[in-house]
């Protein structure tokens, strides 16, 4: 495993959905952030958002989607998806990316990843690992 990039991730206030089908719904807009690793760094842009649910029997299911942009101009689309059981301290994702085939970064789009998320004040850390 090698440490790709560790975003940190600015949060807005929550929005309660309710009780749906998939558990007790809120939405947390993502409202910026910046990122940084080995020949990345940039911002996240605002504008996307966290659908967290709370499922019955505590375990939570956690589904962002949003884009960073880097800091020489390209767009990298983020959606990164996972669950935190009541026994675990960390949530742990596995971060897609989808950007220019053609482009720089065009690598992002064909690894595989695993994220570590952590809560901080006013938002969320998530260290990218890229895996073997």
């Amino acid at each position: 495993m090698k440490k790709l990039m560790t975003l940190s991730v600015d949060c807005g206030e929550a929005l309660h959905v309710g009780d749906t089908r998939e558990g007790r719904l809120v939405i947390i807009p993502i409202t910026g952030g910046s990122f940084d690793g080995d020949g990345l760094r940039g911002e996240v842009c605002s504008g996307g958002a966290d659908w967290n649910a709370s499922l019955p029997d505590g375990t939570s299911h956690v589904h962002a989607r949003y884009w960073i942009k880097t800091d020489d101009g390209a767009i990298i689309s983020v959606d990164n998806e996972g669950f935190l059981t009541p026994s675990e301290r960390r949530f742990c994702t596995t971060p897609r990316f989808t950007c220019d085939s053609s482009g720089k970064y065009a690598y992002l789009s064909s690894l595989t990843c695993l994220g570590e998320l952590s809560v901080r004040n006013g938002g969320v850390t998530i260290t990218v690992w890229e895996m073997d």
